[in-house]
């Protein structure tokens, strides 16, 4: 019996969601064009700034106490620096990390769903309200 993967699940594997074989990505996050398994259409979806939003207001949700809490703790300075550096590059790797997955995600999410750019144009078949 073929499994037919979800959309979500191969989105975190970096993975095509039509046939969870064919990997995305060409490069950090470069799309391919087409799935080098089965050939599925990757430029029909472009997932725009949404990725990084989500990642990046995620990310910052979990840090946020730490945000906080580091400059208030009674350490000395130097420690206090070196702690909010660490807390940094903690976001920052953090963000590098999951973005791809997010990435995968949306754009797994857009094809599945046959997601198109919005057209407000009236068509000649919609009668006046």
């Amino acid at each position: 019996m073929d499994h037919i993967p979800t959309p979500i699940l191969s989105g975190i594997r970096q993975r095509c969601g039509a046939c969870g074989e064919g990997k995305l990505f060409k490069g950090y996050l470069k799309l391919n064009d087409a799935c080098p398994h089965c050939g599925r259409d990757m430029t029909a979806a472009d997932t725009a700034d949404g990725p990084a939003f989500f990642v990046g207001f995620g990310v910052l949700i979990l840090m946020a106490p730490f945000l906080f809490l580091v400059p208030m703790s009674p350490l000395p300075i130097g420690l206090k620096l070196l702690a909010m550096a660490g807390v940094g590059a903690v976001v920052t790797l953090l963000c590098l990390w999951l973005l791809p997955a997010a990435k995968g995600i949306l754009l797994n999410l857009q094809l599945h769903h046959m997601a198109e750019e919005a057209n407000f144009e009236k068509s000649p078949e919609t009668p006046d309200r």
